[in-house]
């Protein structure tokens, strides 16, 4: 019976904390847009920039 005089104040404690997360992350805007990351998943994405070859070294070892 003595455990229930430690959980019921660290039950307390845990709630307290999970609504200070919760009341934190909204005060911060972590819900304020919900739908975009959901839709940036269908975007295509900039195609891949050609690697440099040797004749683009070579033009900028020569200078202007």
């Amino acid at each position: 019976m003595s455990i229930v005089y430690l959980l019921i104040p660290l039950g307390l404690v845990l709630v307290g904390l999970g609504l200070w997360a919760f009341f934190w992350a909204v005060g911060n805007g972590q819900f304020d847009d919900l739908d975009s990351p959901g839709w940036s998943v269908l975007s295509d994405d900039e195609p891949p920039r050609p690697a440099p070859g040797p004749s683009a070294a070579a033009d900028e070892e020569a200078g202007p």
